[in-house]
């Protein structure tokens, strides 16, 4: 019998409203740590930093609001550099994010031995010693130019985010100017000293800390900090930062052995909800900014989450589900790929054939969709929906290989949208596919591994649209399964 995901009914009345603007972002937050390849749960340590050095600093209750929300959404505009870094370095783009938050990279002429050691393991790794020196030799040169274009490209577009969702002028511009440093060395405007928001000097050291001391340490995040003091950070902030770390007043709950079900209940505790109930087109704005973010990871596939969403929609409604029915579909579609932030855009946008290990990355992220959704109560039923659009009806699908009475009906609108919106997007290795060459290769996934009547309904919603014939051209009758689900990736 079919499934209607009846086992989370209890929790549909909650996407209606009944979250906190802080439970919602401070789950999504975890997606935002996958693009920069950060220790799991850093965007919630570091708002809990920079909200203690706050508190000791006495800013205002306004003050400390923006900087609550912009400490979790400081990295929101990261996905829109991955592709751009990913053809920098010609490897990981992951790696290097993660790898460069240790490294002084305001000295291009005088690298020190980990960031050779850095570009070494990451820069062109499949090719020989004479090419990756040749690509290292030219980041160096051209390092000014690239980092004026990488941070220009993650902090306009962070703070164009902050800005759509509400969140006010001083927290976007915190996430706009997180890169600046204190002596003028930074980007995106070389902005110095107290020209730079306090609320991004705020920001800054709170991931300074953050990353060196999951990384290396609290003694050498302490360190570090008071060396680039006067450099890179203001250096009042500093002093209060190690003032709480000598009273011990500084770490609780932010380091990454310490629980993460603790840590996150220490940030809702600084919010306390009342003023930030979400009505549900502020959910759907939350959802669809989201999907932006995971569009930005590769031109690739941009808009394919609004893309799939819409045709989830229409599928949605010319089945005939009912209004909050359709609403969780949508927001399940435009969140359904959240999970791919955790992968490097070296297989994202290889235009060649996937390797066995790139397989198994790439059948994570369903699942990792489903774990950063299910954090958010009222999403949970969201969260399998979303983490399902790879399933198929006969097994063949991933992560689990549920069969058709596995399925839900909502999971298979999602998963033929899916498709269907793959198909019809450029990827690396082909150009984007016409409506009817797309109809054809669905045919022959139905019913095995799609729902006829989903795929029915995507067939009445696109041809009132557009022209659809239901004949298949010759060339593409003959493609395997294989193409299509590759495509859909």
């Amino acid at each position: 019998m079919l499934q209607t995901s009846s086992s989370f009914r209890h929790d549909s009345r909650s996407s209606s409203g009944f979250i906190s603007l802080s439970e919602i972002i401070s789950a999504l937050s975890y997606a935002l740590d996958l693009t920069e390849g950060a220790v799991h749960g850093h965007a919630l340590r570091s708002c809990l930093l920079g909200m203690r050095i706050a508190a000791e600093a006495k800013l205002s209750s306004d003050q400390t609001s923006s900087l609550y929300f912009a400490l979790l959404l400081k990295d929101i505009g990261c996905s829109s550099n991955a592709g751009r870094l990913c053809q920098i370095v010609g490897g990981d783009d992951r790696a290097m994010k993660a790898g460069v938050k240790y490294e002084d990279w305001t000295r291009p002429h005088k690298p020190s031995l980990s960031t050779f050691r850095l570009l070494w393991n990451n820069v062109l790794p499949e090719s020989g010693p004479a090419a990756r020196m040749a690509r290292i030799l030219r980041i160096g040169v051209t390092q000014h130019k690239n980092n004026a274009e990488m941070i220009g490209l993650r902090c306009d577009r962070g703070a164009d985010i902050v800005s759509k969702l509400g969140m006010g002028h001083a927290a976007a511009q915190a996430v706009r100017s997180l890169d600046e440093h204190w002596d003028g060395g930074g980007y995106p405007d070389s902005a110095k000293g107290e020209q730079i928001p306090l609320l991004a000097r705020i920001c800054a050291v709170a991931q300074h800390l953050d990353v060196f001391s999951s990384g290396r340490g609290i003694d050498k995040a302490i360190e570090t900090l008071e060396e680039r003091s006067g450099t890179w950070f203001d250096p009042e902030l500093v002093r209060i930062a190690v003032s709480l770390h000598r009273r011990g007043a500084l770490w609780t709950n932010c380091q990454v052995t310490d629980s993460q079900g603790d840590t996150r209940q220490a940030v809702l505790d600084l919010d306390s909800g009342r003023r930030h109930r979400l009505e549900p087109a502020r959910i759907d704005q939350i959802c669809e900014a989201f999907a932006d973010v995971v569009d930005a990871k590769s031109h690739f596939t941009f808009r394919h989450s609004i893309g799939v969403a819409e045709a989830a929609f229409g599928i949605a409604n010319a089945i005939g589900l009912s209004p909050d029915r359709v609403q969780l579909v949508r927001r399940a579609a435009l969140l359904h790929d959240i999970g791919k932030l955790g992968i490097s855009n070296t297989i994202l946008d290889k235009k060649s054939r996937l390797n066995a290990k790139e397989w198994r990355i790439v059948h994570q992220h369903p699942l990792l969709t489903r774990r950063i959704l299910e954090r958010v109560g009222s999403f949970r039923e969201m969260a399998v929906i979303a983490g399902e659009h790879h399933e198929k009806l006969d097994g063949s699908g991933y992560p689990n290989r549920l069969m058709a009475p596995d399925l839900s009906l909502e999971s298979r609108i999602i998963a033929v949208a899916d498709v269907y919106g793959a198909l019809l997007e450029d990827r690396p290795y082909r150009a984007g596919l016409a409506l009817n060459e797309i109809v054809a290769i669905m045919t022959k996934l139905v019913p095995h591994q799609l729902d006829a009547d989903c795929f029915d309904a995507l067939v009445t919603t696109i041809g009132s649209e557009r022209h659809v014939m239901p004949a298949a051209a010759p060339h593409i009758a003959d493609l395997s399964l294989e193409y299509a689900f590759e495509s859909a990736i």
